[in-house]
């Protein structure tokens, strides 16, 4: 499984640790431990537990508590609250009528595998570039998972100009009907030119009232999120600069999008932070800094 990305690793792992180690879960994913693998969840848990030094200089404590550390304030508070913040905001959109669901990086997602039953009227699009969309299929089969009837695999690369023949030919894809689209983690690795070509494209095919969600680094992120941006660095996996919450404006409405929501980190922990901590307040956690929720609808 050596062509999935090691930030969809780590994402995954830090989803599945969560899980089972929360007395309140911020986000639960009962598979992504599964999707991920014993083989490769005990060797991510390895290699950040041999890395304390390096998150935190002058570490005192026992690997799992290093382990702990790392996952809480370190990995997990973005990948946990935007999945949180987009199955909230799908739920809501399906229940106005979106009736289609893209997801766009798919990397280890779970959600098309424990579907709750208000997704059944929607069909779901998973997609991601052609060898981490193997991967995924790969890892479905070895899991065991079924695979759901209203599930359809897309391989496109989104920084190909021509991506949206792989989705508007597939033949369940319908671009008259409202959609609900999530960008989980992707803006930061699409330079502004690529962002901007992804998000009018997206604009130009979906209908009027679909949805986009979607986090992204605000114009101060790579000054302040050393430990990100060097580990995605270390995995060929670049990051770009951020923008302002003005900036992002603007770009949507270029794209003919409007924001319906945009939380700064404040509205992210006290939205899906506090009965965590609440809970257990030995093991405190917060939203990551110069990283913001967006919602934008198309206008």
């Amino acid at each position: 499984m050596e062509n999935n990305s090691m930030t969809a690793r780590v994402s995954a792992f830090s989803r599945a640790y969560h899980s089972t180690h929360s007395i309140v879960p911020i986000f639960n994913d009962p598979l992504a431990r599964t999707l991920l693998g014993e083989t490769e969840y005990h060797a991510v848990a390895q290699s950040m537990t041999g890395g304390i030094s390096y998150f935190c200089p002058g570490w005192s404590g026992t690997d799992e508590q290093a382990l702990r550390w790392i996952v809480d304030h370190c990995l997990s508070a973005t990948p946990l609250a935007r999945a949180a913040f987009a199955e909230d905001s799908l739920q809501q959109a399906a229940a106005r009528g979106a009736r289609q669901y893209l997801i766009f990086g798919a990397g280890l997602d779970s959600f098309a595998y424990r579907q709750p039953a208000w997704a059944s009227c929607m069909t779901l699009f998973e997609i991601d570039l052609p060898s981490q969309t193997s991967d995924k299929q790969a890892r479905v089969q070895t899991a065991g998972l079924s695979v759901p009837d209203n599930l359809c695999w897309i391989s496109a690369d989104l920084s190909d100009t021509g991506w949206t023949d792989s989705l508007t030919g597939c033949t369940r894809f319908d671009d008259t009907r409202i959609s609900f689209c999530s960008l989980l983690g992707l803006l930061y690795y699409l330079s502004e030119a690529d962002t901007e070509r992804l998000l009018c494209s997206l604009g130009a095919l979906l209908p009027s009232g679909s949805t986009l969600v979607f986090d992204y680094p605000d114009a101060g992120y790579a000054a302040q999120q050393r430990t990100h941006t060097e580990l995605a660095a270390a995995s060929d996996e670049a990051m770009h600069t951020g923008s302002s919450p003005e900036e992002m404006d603007a770009l949507l409405a270029r794209c003919g999008f409007r924001i319906a929501e945009d939380w700064n980190a404040d509205t992210i922990t006290e939205r899906y932070f506090a009965a965590h901590n609440q809970a257990d307040p030995m093991h405190p956690m917060e939203a990551q800094g110069n990283v913001r929720f967006c919602l934008a609808v198309k206008q």
